[in-house]
């Protein structure tokens, strides 16, 4: 009995550790995203790798600001200014407090001062840089009316297949889950054009109604409708219920899972979509939250500091909102098809 006990402390630290590295792994970009918010850019564009952001330590001399180094001289330790490199990897430094005397000492044997340095100011900056508060409000509003348009219009589809018969109803079926394997990129032309037609462009309806519905919804809410007792339906029907009231009063309630599973999944995929919004809206008072992103990139060169602010606080919103409907997430993923 003692050796089981053993092995089974000794296999649940071994999972705990590889579940502790990997979460590590995991976190590790948000974490050094946050860390690059805060620096500046001498720290952002340096060789080494730190997640503490710090800079280097400078201090006014003749009017110039110069680098503080911390060198051993006269067997201690004392912060010095660098005056100037010289060849074969020496420069010559000198005291602050005495600026009349320098020494020579090699450079590449002395440490630089680098103390932590937390440069907030990188946040109101990325604020200001764009109108983020009008991006927040067009991502929140394009991606809440999308996901509620195709989770109604999927499981209605969904509950068609599942529970209706009709001529070519499999044909149909198979049909739809063959457009899957077209490629997005290969439907941005003829979607583009059919908006253009419709005079679509550059307004809520080019953000919204091209992702109202999507096939992969309908192929997920079937198969779990499929899993739901058909007597579920013809009971319904006998009682007099309709369609419609069989949706929403059996359907509905018993599709907890699915319905919060996509919801989530089709909110994200909506608040992190780019290329769409990209092509179809010119104006700024459309924009959404990642094209806003993308205006700290240009050709005189990348504002990093500022870029992974922005990116940090865009993602804040969906942070909240996971400790707001993680418990109700992990439930309903545990729920069966029928209710007790």
């Amino acid at each position: 009995m003692a050796s089981l006990k053993w092995e089974n402390r000794i296999s649940k630290t071994i999972i705990h550790v590889m579940l502790i590295f990997g979460s590590i792994i995991m976190l590790f970009p948000f974490l050094w995203m946050i860390s690059t918010s805060l620096k500046g850019n001498e720290s952002i564009l340096s060789d080494s790798i730190e997640m503490i952001p710090r800079d280097q330590k400078t201090t006014l001399i003749d009017g110039v600001e110069r680098p503080l180094y911390e060198v051993s001289f006269n067997n201690e330790q004392k912060e010095m200014v660098l005056l100037r490199s010289l060849n074969e990897g020496m420069a010559e430094f000198i005291d602050p407090a005495n600026p009349d005397e320098s020494v020579v000492l090699p450079l590449t044997k002395q440490k630089p001062v680098r103390p932590m340095s937390f440069h907030w100011q990188n946040y109101p900056d990325a604020w200001n840089a764009q109108p983020f508060g009008r991006y927040f409000l067009n991502t929140i509003f394009v991606a809440s009316v999308s996901v509620l348009c195709q989770l109604f219009f999927s499981s209605l589809a969904a509950y068609a297949f599942a529970f209706f018969r009709f001529p070519f109803k499999n044909a149909i079926f198979i049909f739809l889950l063959g457009t899957m394997m077209l490629p997005q990129q290969a439907l941005l032309v003829p979607n583009y054009v059919i908006l253009a037609k419709l005079h679509w462009l550059d307004t809520y309806l080019a953000l919204i109604v091209p992702f109202t519905a999507s096939v992969y919804s309908v192929f997920f809410f079937r198969q779990f409708f499929l899993t739901l007792p058909r007597d579920l339906h013809d009971a319904a029907t006998v009682d007099g219920c309709s369609h419609m009231g069989f949706y929403f009063r059996v359907l509905v309630p018993l599709s907890l899972p699915p319905f919060l599973t996509l919801g989530i999944f089709s909110f994200l995929g909506s608040w992190n979509a780019f290329i769409w919004p990209l092509i179809v809206t010119n104006s700024t008072h459309l924009r959404v939250l990642q094209v806003g992103l993308a205006y700290f990139l240009s050709d005189a060169g990348t504002e990093w500091g500022l870029l992974m602010a922005a990116s940090t606080f865009s993602i804040v919103p969906l942070v909240i909102g996971y400790f707001f409907v993680q418990k109700r997430f992990v439930q309903s993923q545990a729920m069966t098809g029928l209710k007790e």
